[in-house]
């Protein structure tokens, strides 16, 4: 995701690890500093004290925290729901459903990522239906034509590839089997569910949004009526149940592992429960790093998120680039040692190479306190 020719330096001074994350100096904190995210070259640096020990912090580089669940209105159409965040590349909006869409949607302006946080439903779309359930997601090529029915009230974070799409990353030395294998994806089908769906008669509207406009083209029969399809693009359906964590008991990993689509200026992760490393001198909790050429949001879907104090399940957190984070303080007790075998947590994380805008939605409901959460208690 960028220019690999780097500078080429090899030096150390000081009290220092020979592993990076494993091993600290006694009474030291890491912090790593990196290019490219994870995937640059990096240095090291050993703290006397936590590097995120700070008194204050005023200006808007400030970490922030969104309680998204507090967004209480349902929106009949995808397109009215608020922006969280957004830049020229991506856009993040956060989305409740009480009932079937009354049109159909199609998104011209890139792919379209939908994460369901909560509630049961079908997605009826061009190429026929997908069942969804919560830690679904569901990728839908631009230029699809969808509908959600929900049989429950439906939330869901929507991730849009602005003018490009969604693929999936080089797994490398794992193999193409690693994490899931792409089997496990599932894509609609044509079945009497979708054949019931297609029956419907009278006038069907279909909101296209087109470089952030929506128009409204009106159809006299309903336009998912293909009775085949063949090809090499589809939707396609992955629960996070079905990602298989990369771990390693003597090293902790950068969340970059744990990438699950690529797109051209970010990406896109998912935390899901792993067992903790039981070297005794590995960290067991993130390192305090610099997210200077990314930055970093955290979307918590469930479970407890053991790096965070006072995070609940529908909040978003936001760290824009240019300044030292790690784990909180309570996290930091656990440093070395972890009073349970795995963590317990479901989370998406969005890194973006481009600074990003906050939205007026996740500004109503902005939790001003986050900043404050470092401070040791």
């Amino acid at each position: 995701m960028g220019n690999r020719n780097w500078i080429p330096v090899r030096a150390a001074q000081g009290v220092h690890s020979r592993q990076a994350h494993a091993d600290l100096p006694e009474g030291t904190y890491e912090r790593e500093i990196s290019k490219e995210g994870f995937f640059g070259p990096a240095a090291f640096i050993h703290h006397r004290r936590p590097p995120t020990g700070w008194t204050s912090f005023e200006g808007p580089l400030r970490p922030r925290a969104f309680d998204l669940a507090r967004l209480n209105a349902a929106e009949p159409s995808p397109w009215a729901a608020g922006k969280v965040l957004y830049n020229a590349a991506v856009e993040v909006r956060f989305w409740k459903l009480a009932q079937a869409m009354p049109a159909l949607a199609r998104n011209a302006d890139g792919d379209q990522l939908l994460f369901v946080h909560q509630g049961t439903g079908d997605l009826f779309c061009d190429y026929g239906r997908l069942a969804y359930g919560p830690g679904d997601y569901l990728y839908l090529p631009r230029g699809t034509m969808w509908r959600l029915a929900p049989a429950e009230p439906t939330a869901v974070l929507m991730i849009q590839a602005t003018n490009t799409h969604f693929g999936l990353p080089d797994k490398g030395l794992l193999g193409g089997h690693a994490l899931f294998d792409p089997a496990i994806l599932e894509t609609p089908a044509l079945d009497d569910a979708f054949r019931a769906h297609q029956a419907q008669e009278g006038e069907f509207r279909v909101e296209i949004k087109k470089r952030g406009e929506v128009s409204v083209v009106t159809y006299p029969y309903n336009p998912l009526d293909a009775v085949g399809w063949h090809g090499e693009l589809a939707p396609v359906r992955l629960n996070v149940k079905d990602i298989r964590p990369v771990a390693s008991h003597r090293y902790h990993l950068p969340p970059s592992v744990h990438t699950t689509f690529l797109s051209d200026r970010f990406v896109v992760c998912t935390f899901t429960p792993r067992p903790f490393e039981t070297d005794p001198g590995a960290l067991k909790v993130p390192f305090f790093h610099n997210n200077d050429d990314f930055d970093e949001v955290l979307f918590y879907h469930a479970g407890d998120f053991f790096s965070r104090d006072h995070i609940e399940a529908g909040m978003m957190t936001f760290h824009p680039s240019g300044f030292t984070h790690g784990p909180h303080p309570k996290a930091l007790k656990n440093m070395l040692v972890q009073p349970k075998p795995a963590t317990d947590e479901y989370a998406v994380m969005i890194d973006t190479r481009d600074p990003l805008e906050v939205g007026e939605a996740a500004a109503s409901v902005e939790n001003p306190a986050y900043v404050d959460s470092w401070k040791t208690p």
